[in-house]
């Protein structure tokens, strides 16, 4: 037993002993190139790292999808161009949407006050009867409601025009971070993404310029449309409201107040109309978007070709191998490249 157990730890240790080895040569086979070849791996080391930059970033050590990162972006903007590295586009965005966002609100708050204002002396010049004189109402009209209604429309293109400023810089850098995105990304899901942000961005991205104003005078056209039939309620409200004294009570024969409840239904159900078109119109582009830049990959020319040529066939295929004479056979092949 002495003997037996001594034998036995004995094989061990050599076991042990070549386990050990092994390792050693193995860490010594995989550091000799890098001490040979210590510069074409740092190359190799420095390649990746261009390639792949969002990879070293000290804030993201994985990569993320560009639906995901745009998906952020809406909410946070500015993620794209810091998950890009692009630093210095934050301070810009942040300061040209804030910007046009206060000009936006100061334009608001203005507009508001001389709105009240233009509703309150609107509802004076109704409620003047005629027995007070035409001249007393021209006169009335010329010298209060039409200076505020002056001031009113004012600042009501002051504050689109704001809006539209700082909404179009905020897509703007939305669509900069998906052309910037680093990772490799198909063309399907970029020009897919830019449809959804913008309207006619996936069209321009896809190289379909005619595309482009088709889309865009759409949704133009809707936006029309739309802000016509509400500002018909809108009118149509305040006349229901402040019946009899309205706009209409001048008319030789004014609408009951009835007509006018029924016209408020029909501009109220004429916009949603056009508002659920809209949004029929916005997939439809994006649907577009998406079937073009995934058609691009196809090859559409009338290059349709047909090739007959003599081959040489393997007659053991049609025989059995008793009755093959072993040579081969003479036969046409034809091609279609289409």
């Amino acid at each position: 037993m002495p003997l037996r157990g001594t034998l036995y730890r004995c094989f061990l240790s050599v076991l042990l002993c070549l386990a050990t080895t092994a390792v050693c040569g193995q860490e010594v086979v995989s550091s000799t190139p890098q001490r040979v070849s210590g510069g074409v791996v740092q190359r190799q080391e420095s390649v990746a790292r261009q390639e792949l930059p969002h990879l070293q970033s000290p804030l993201f050590r994985d990569t993320m999808p560009i639906s995901r990162v745009s998906a952020i972006s809406v909410a946070v903007p500015g993620f794209a161009q810091l998950y890009n590295n692009q630093y210095l586009k934050i301070p810009i965005l942040y300061g040209s949407v804030g910007a046009l966002t206060y000009l936006t609100v100061n334009a608001n708050q203005k507009f508001q006050q001389y709105k009240r204002q233009y509703d309150f002396l609107q509802a004076e010049y109704y409620a003047i009867s005629n027995e007070a004189g035409l001249a007393y109402r021209e006169q009335f009209l010329h010298e209060q409601v039409d200076p505020v209604r002056t001031q009113m429309i004012k600042y009501n293109t002051q504050r689109t025009v704001y809006f539209a400023g700082a909404a179009f810089t905020y897509l703007y850098f939305l669509a900069d971070g998906v052309l910037n995105h680093p990772h490799p990304t198909t063309t399907v899901k970029k020009a897919t993404t830019l449809a959804m942000m913008f309207p006619g961005a996936g069209q321009l991205y896809n190289k379909s310029y005619w595309k482009v104003p088709i889309v865009i005078g759409t949704f133009a056209t809707m936006g029309y449309l739309i802000d016509w039939n509400n500002r018909g309620f809108q009118r149509m409200r305040a006349a229901h409201k402040t019946y009899p004294n309205n706009e209409f009570q001048n008319w030789n024969n004014p609408p009951s107040k009835e007509d006018i409840a029924r016209m408020r239904s029909q501009y109220r159900r004429n916009r949603d109309l056009c508002i659920i078109l809209t949004g029929g119109v916005y997939l439809l582009s994006v649907i577009e978007a998406h079937v073009d830049a995934y058609l691009k990959n196809f090859d559409v020319s009338d290059d349709l070709t047909m090739r007959v040529e003599p081959t040489l066939m393997d007659m053991s295929r049609f025989y059995a191998a008793k009755n093959s004479s072993g040579y081969p056979g003479v036969g046409l092949s034809m091609k279609l490249a289409f």
